[in-house]
C-alpha cells in the first residue's frame, strides 16, 4: 500500500483557493462542502436561522416560519430552502443580505482576472468553495457567494468579526460562474482537458511512450515478424494457442462469477433527511435536445429532498439546440448549467471535468442524456458507502435497456447488460478484483475523484479507465442491484459507433495500464493486473480471433475438408475455446435475466455467434481508428424510440423500487 498511501498524500489536483492565501477565512469554519465528514452533513439544526433576518418584514411570517422548520428537517440554511423553493431569487436575496449586514453586492462585471491573485492551478478553487479572493491595492477581499450555511455564519459574525466581515462583498452562484468562464475559462478549460496528464503523465491516454518503454513492444513486434518471416507456421501456431488460452481465461473468468453468490444486502436504518448530504448528478449533453425533458422528469422523481440536490447539465458551445431544449425546459433553481469551452477534445470526460470544480455535493453521481435512474439509487448508493470505510471511492448501479423489443440487437445487447451488470460485475467484487466501471450511474465520493485528477479527457471509455486507475491508487469500487434504464441503439449504424467506441477506449485503457506492466502488478496487485489483461485484453483479443476462426469456418466448409477445424490439436483448441466462450456467455446471460425476472427473453441467446460477428467487425473498425483517430468520440443518437420505462428487477429492497 505504500505506492496508493503515497499518492492520497499528494495534493489535489488544484488546490483549495483558502489555502493558497493563506487561510484567512478560517475563523469562519470555511469548508467546501464536498469534505463534509463521510457520509452526513454538519449538523446545524439548533442554531437559529438568522438568515433570514433580512426578510423580516418582507415576506409574510408563516412563510419564514415553514422555512425554518424545513431547515431543520433538512438541516440546511433557511435561505437556500426559500431558493429552491422558488419563493424569492438568489440575486434578490443576496441583495437584500448585503444590504442586511452592510456589505457591497458585486456583479463582478468590473473585475478582471488580473484582480484575483490566485494562480491558474488554482482558479477550480473558486467555484468549489464560493469565494473569489481579490487583491485590491494593498488590500485582500473577498467576493462569497451564499450556499449551505454561509449566510448563517456571516450573519452570526457580522458583530464578532466586524473587521473581516468588511473586507467581504457578497455575489449570487451566477455571477461568479459567468466569472470564471469569461475571465478564466480558457484555464479552467486547460485543467479539464490536461489535469491529468499533468497531474499523472503516465496515466493519461494523450501522453505519448518514452522511447525506452516503446522499445519493449517495438522489439516484441520485431522478434515476430522475424518468426514469422522464417517459420510462418510456428509464429501463426504461437499466437493462436495464445488466443485460445486468453479465450479460456475469459471463458473461466464469467463462470466463476456465475458461481459466486450475490453479496447479501446489509440493512441500516434509513438516514432522516437531516442527515443526506448535498448530493450532486452530472449529466453531459451533446445534440440530447429529443432527451432533455424526460431526462429532467427523471432527475424529478429520485427519492432525495429536492433542496439537496445540485444538478448540473454540461453543454457544448456549438450545440444549439440542446441549449435551446434546456432554456425551454425552465429546469429549477437546483439545475446549473455549464458550456465547456472548446479547449481540447469534445468528450463525456472532458464535460465531467468541466463540472467537477462546480460540484457541491459531498457525493456525486454521473448520468447519461436517456437514463431513467431508480428514484431510490442515491439512496442505496448512500447505504453503501456507509457500509466501508474511505477506500471505498465508487458505488456502481446496475444498467438496463428498456427498448428491447424494438430490433433483434437491442434484444441481444439487454441480455448483455443483464449478464455485466447483475452477474459479472458483482461476481469481480467478491473475487477482490477492480471494476470495468459503466459510463453511468457510478457514484463516488467528490473528494477522491478530485483527489485523483477526475476522468480521462482522452479516453472513450473514461468509465472503464477510472475503474483501473482507482484500484490502481488503492481505492476500490463496488455495485449496487439499482438499476438505471437506458436506451439501446436498435439500428446497427448506431450500435456499430458505440461499440467500436467502447472497443477503441478498452484498447486506450489497456494500452495506457500496461505500459509500466511491473508497476501495475505492484500498484493494482495480481487480481488488478490479471482483471486488466483477461477482461480487457480477453475482449479485444477474442472479438479479433473470432474473425479468424470464421474465415476458417468457411474455408472448411468450402473445401469440404474437415482437418482444417479438427485436423491438429490446436485447431481443435480453437474449437473447445468458442465452444466454451458460447457456453459461458449463454450461463453468463441466463443467470442475468433470471436475477433480473426476464428469463423469458433467454432464446435470443441462440443467436450469439451472429452477435459475435458484429462484435468482431466493431472491434476491427476499433482497431484502425486506435491507429488513425484515437480520441474521436463517436456520438450515439437518443430519444429515437418509445421506451416503455419498465423491466422487472426482481425484489424490492429499500434503494430501489420496482418498475
Amino acid at each position: 500500500m505504500g505506492v496508493q498511501q503515497s499518492f492520497r498524500d499528494r495534493p489535489r489536483v488544484w488546490r483549495q483557493p483558502a489555502a493558497a492565501i493563506g487561510q484567512p477565512l478560517s475563523s469562519l469554519g470555511w469548508t467546501s462542502s464536498s469534505t463534509a465528514p463521510n457520509y452526513r452533513a454538519p449538523d446545524h439544526r439548533d442554531s437559529p436561522a438568522s438568515e433570514l433576518d433580512c426578510l423580516r418584514g418582507i415576506l409574510p411570517v408563516p412563510l419564514l416560519h415553514a422555512a425554518e422548520r424545513r431547515s431543520r428537517e433538512l438541516n440546511l440554511g433557511a435561505d437556500q430552502i426559500l431558493i429552491q423553493w422558488g419563493v424569492i431569487s438568489e440575486e434578490k436575496y443576496v441583495a437584500h443580505l448585503a444590504r442586511h449586514l452592510g456589505v457591497g453586492f458585486d456583479d463582478l462585471s468590473t473585475v478582471g482576472r488580473a484582480h484575483c491573485p490566485l494562480a491558474d492551478a488554482d482558479l477550480p478553487g473558486i467555484a468549489e468553495f464560493g469565494i473569489l479572493p481579490l487583491q485590491e491595492d494593498d488590500t485582500l477581499n473577498w467576493i462569497v457567494t451564499p450556499r449551505a450555511f454561509t449566510a448563517r455564519r456571516l450573519t452570526r459574525f457580522s458583530t464578532t468579526y466586524p473587521s473581516l466581515i468588511a473586507r467581504i462583498r457578497l455575489t449570487t452562484r451566477r455571477h461568479l460562474h459567468q466569472y470564471l468562464t469569461e475571465q478564466t475559462g480558457d484555464a479552467l478549460s486547460d485543467i479539464a482537458a490536461e489535469g491529468l496528464l499533468q497531474m499523472q503523465p503516465a496515466m493519461s491516454a494523450k501522453s505519448a511512450i518514452g522511447w525506452r518503454k516503446g522499445l519493449q513492444p517495438a522489439l516484441l513486434l520485431l522478434v515476430c515478424a522475424v518468426l514469422a518471416l522464417l517459420h510462418p507456421t510456428l509464429t501463426m501456431d504461437l499466437i493462436g494457442g495464445l488466443a485460445a488460452i486468453w479465450f479460456l481465461a475469459f471463458s473461466l473468468l464469467r463462470l466463476t462469477c456465475v458461481l459466486v453468490p450475490p453479496q447479501p444486502e446489509q440493512q441500516f436504518p434509513p438516514l432522516r433527511d437531516d442527515q443526506l448530504p448535498i448530493y450532486s448528478v452530472v449529466v453531459a449533453l451533446y445534440r440530447e435536445e429529443a432527451s432533455v425533458p424526460g431526462l429532467l422528469r427523471s432527475l424529478q422523481r429520485l427519492n432525495y429532498p429536492p433542496e439537496k440536490l445540485d444538478i448540473i447539465l454540461v453543454l457544448e458551445p456549438d450545440d444549439l439546440r440542446t441549449r435551446a431544449a434546456v432554456a425551454r425546459a425552465r429546469p429549477g433553481p437546483q439545475v446549473q448549467v455549464l458550456l465547456a469551452q472548446a479547449t481540447g477534445p469534445k468528450t463525456k470526460p472532458k464535460a465531467l471535468n468541466v463540472a467537477l470544480p462546480f460540484v457541491r455535493g459531498s457525493f456525486l453521481t454521473v448520468f447519461d442524456a436517456e437514463d431513467d435512474p431508480d428514484p431510490g439509487q442515491l439512496r442505496a448508493a448512500l447505504d453503501m458507502f456507509r457500509q466501508h470505510n474511505d477506500d471505498v471511492a465508487c458505488v456502481q448501479a446496475g444498467l438496463h435497456f428498456d427498448n428491447l423489443t424494438h430490433s433483434l440487437l437491442s434484444r441481444m445487447a439487454a441480455v448483455e447488460y443483464a449478464g455485466l451488470f447483475a452477474v459479472f460485475l458483482p461476481g469481480l467484487v467478491a473475487l477482490g478484483m477492480p471494476l470495468p466501471l459503466g459510463g453511468t450511474s457510478n457514484h463516488f465520493r467528490t473528494e477522491t475523484l478530485r483527489c485523483i485528477g477526475g476522468w480521462d479527457a482522452y479516453n472513450v471509455t473514461e468509465d472503464a479507465d477510472l475503474g483501473i486507475r482507482l484500484a490502481r491508487l488503492g481505492y476500490r469500487s463496488l455495485t449496487i442491484p439499482s438499476v438505471t434504464l437506458e436506451e439501446a441503439p436498435i439500428a446497427f449504424g448506431a450500435w456499430l459507433r458505440q461499440r467500436s467506441r467502447w472497443m477503441k477506449g478498452w484498447m486506450q485503457t489497456w494500452a495506457v495500464h500496461m505500459r509500466d506492466p511491473r508497476r501495475l502488478w505492484d500498484e493494482a496487485g495480481a487480481r488488478g493486473f490479471l482483471a486488466l489483461n483477461i477482461v480487457f485484453g480477453g475482449n479485444i483479443l477474442t472479438s479479433l480471433a473470432f474473425t479468424v476462426l470464421v474465415v476458417k469456418l468457411v474455408a472448411c466448409l468450402l473445401l469440404a475438408d474437415s482437418t482444417l477445424l479438427f485436423g491438429d490439436r490446436l485447431s481443435s483448441l480453437h474449437v473447445l475455446a468458442i465452444a466454451c466462450g458460447f457456453i459461458a456467455t449463454c450461463i453468463l446471460g441466463l443467470t442475468g435475466l433470471m436475477r433480473r425476472g426476464r428469463l423469458r427473453d433467454g432464446w435470443i441467446l441462440a443467436l450469439t455467434p451472429i452477435y459475435w460477428g458484429c462484435l468482431s467487425i466493431a472491434t476491427w473498425r476499433a482497431l484502425w481508428q486506435f491507429w488513425t483517430r484515437r480520441h474521436h468520440w463517436e456520438k450515439t443518437e437518443h430519444g429515437l424510440v418509445h421506451r416503455t420505462g419498465t423491466m422487472a428487477a426482481g425484489t424490492n429492497s429499500r434503494g430501489r423500487t420496482q418498475r
